[in-house]
């Protein structure tokens, strides 16, 4: 591998790309054939022997299912492996009284876990194309949630998990007397 300044991405990218392929199960003949990025630009940017162009980085960015800027966000994070409660972000919603913690380790792994705290009637929709790039899982933690998902609707009670189906306008909905308490489990496609 080439000298470079500790602050050139260029080795973050490089085991980004790798890891990202990898979690995937592909292969470079597969990346290649998905991205239109040749078998073997892709092994050199790996090996961290070519620094790719905003071009190429697009074509692979693509390929995964994510936009450039998520990519090169996901390469500039840290190794960190493990996420202490007190550190993990919190996102309250002023008008509902939602709140949403990012429970994963800040490094980009696939798999995304976050705690949901759903205040008794509050309903939450989304449109479809907030789950256009990856699978979901549901797991009631405490108390009922109702998820409309298109045209079916799922109570689910403490315990229950449900998968999600193809991507649909969705809605969260606590019907219960006091707050709900769910995890999301998601992975991009």
């Amino acid at each position: 591998m080439q000298n470079r300044s500790p602050s050139d991405p260029t080795h973050a990218i490089a085991s980004r790309i790798k890891i990202e392929r990898e979690a995937r199960g592909w292969s470079l003949a597969d990346l290649a054939e998905r991205s239109g990025v040749s078998k073997a630009m892709i092994s050199k940017i790996e090996r961290g022997e070519a620094s790719p162009t905003a071009t190429v980085l697009g074509r692979l960015s693509g390929a995964f299912g994510l936009s450039l800027s998520m990519l090169l966000v996901l390469a500039e994070q840290s190794g960190e492996r493990i996420s202490r409660h007190a550190q993990q972000p919190v996102w309250h919603d002023p008008e509902t009284g939602y709140t949403r913690r990012a429970v994963s380790p800040p490094t980009g792994g696939m798999l995304e876990l976050l705690e949901v705290v759903l205040p008794a009637k509050v309903r939450i929709p989304y449109p479809a194309t907030a789950f256009a790039f990856q699978h979901q899982q549901i797991w009631v933690r405490q108390g009922t949630l109702v998820f409309e998902e298109g045209s079916q609707t799922h109570r689910l009670e403490a315990g229950d998990c449900l998968q999600l189906g193809s991507p649909a306008d969705c809605a969260f909905f606590n019907p219960g007397p006091a707050a709900c308490v769910y995890v999301v489990a998601l992975v991009r496609r």
